[in-house]
């Protein structure tokens, strides 16, 4: 497309915006998530999470390769009219914004909790924003390139976990699925919730240079994220009982804590210093995301007049909003409802409808 010629998205930049929106937060929390529910099983809720998403995904693209001329918005209104349309387009403006939202509050909690704890919300906040701006204003080439970038400055960090596997009881993983399968399909609603971040391919899209590679970016993308949280749960797990787990609100930062370095103390703050970088990648698509959606509903090509009032308000926001654990945890389950409806439940609705909307069009014509 002619007005996305300058703001172009390797494949590879694709993958990595997917990919790192999807881990973000959710790595750090989801080992805790997957035992309340489904016990030393919850690894296997990963996989089917993983296939769900894959799915979903897959028909998020057959929707865009469908209307190949159109932004995602254009879409709505293509399908539902003006009115609904835009409606529809202020319900997903309002949903990525809240995402965006959710997890800078949440960073902000958790590196008050571990990192500095004395330190007031609100400087926080102003400084987490100063590098969020600069790299959103930018558009999506800059965003892309950012997705390398903090690929390969955070590339080593799974493998960090290993260093854990000296003393571990890998017999905490049997009997398999000793209570049944419900357990394990009940809980793969927590992992779908982590798989969260493949619906901004609906935006995505129209930027991708490779256009036919966008249904192999994506599953590489899910797949990727699929190793990760694998790989996470199954040492958490074999590292802690499952009983023990429960008691941690982020397993694998305490998992963090076991490992001792003669060069290094305290290995989880380093961690999180690098790992900033990855939550930032979750923040900025949905911010991008909400913003440019909100430029483009008034008629605006630049977003970043949108950007600076977004930006304002959390900054207001963090003065007097200073959430607590639980509300952090609650903040992020209904972003997970959401998150199922959005990212969920639209696409299979836009889909069965695209295809009910281009029959009856057909039929018109002959």
């Amino acid at each position: 497309m002619n007005k996305y010629s300058v703001n172009r998205l390797s494949l590879i930049q694709y993958i990595f915006i997917i990919f790192e929106t999807q881990v973000g937060i959710g790595v750090l929390s989801l080992p805790r998530d997957l035992v309340k529910t489904a016990g030393s099983d919850g690894w296997i809720s990963i996989l089917l999470g993983w296939i769900l998403s894959m799915l979903f995904s897959l028909v998020v693209i057959k929707i865009m390769e469908k209307n190949a001329g159109y932004t995602f918005l254009e879409l709505l209104s293509k399908y539902f009219g003006k009115w609904v349309g835009k409606s529809l387009s202020i319900l997903w403006i309002l949903y990525t914004a809240y995402a965006a939202s959710v997890v800078m509050f949440s960073t902000i909690h958790i590196i008050k909790i571990w990192i500095v704890p004395d330190m007031r919300d609100f400087i926080l906040m102003i400084l987490f924003i100063i590098p969020i701006y600069m790299i959103t204003k930018q558009g999506i080439r800059v965003i892309g390139l950012f997705a390398e970038f903090v690929f390969l400055i955070s590339v080593w960090m799974p493998f960090l976990l290993l260093l854990t596997l000296k003393s571990t009881h890998w017999l905490y993983l049997l009997p398999i699925a000793k209570d049944g399968l419900f357990p394990i399909l009940s809980t793969a609603k927590s992992t779908i919730l982590s798989f969260l971040g493949f619906e901004l391919a609906f935006i995505l899209y129209p930027f991708l240079k490779d256009k036919k590679s966008a249904s192999k970016g994506i599953v590489i993308a899910n797949s990727l994220s699929m190793i990760i949280f694998l790989m996470v749960t199954v040492i958490t797990l074999v590292k802690f009982s499952p009983e023990e787990i429960k008691d941690y609100v982020y397993p694998t930062l305490n998992l963090l804590k076991l490992i001792r370095l003669p060069f290094l103390e305290r290995l989880e703050i380093t961690f999180l210093a690098f790992y900033l970088f990855t939550l930032f990648m979750t923040i900025i698509p949905y911010l991008y995301t909400a913003v440019l959606g909100a430029s483009q509903l008034v008629g605006k090509q630049d977003h970043r007049n949108v950007l600076r009032i977004l930006i304002c308000l959390w900054i207001l926001l963090s003065f007097f909003f200073l959430p607590s654990s639980s509300q952090v945890t609650q903040m992020g389950k209904s972003w997970g409802m959401l998150g199922i409806y959005c990212a969920y439940g639209f696409p299979i609705f836009l889909w069965i409808y695209g295809w009910l909307f281009h029959h009856v069009r057909k039929g018109q014509k002959q």
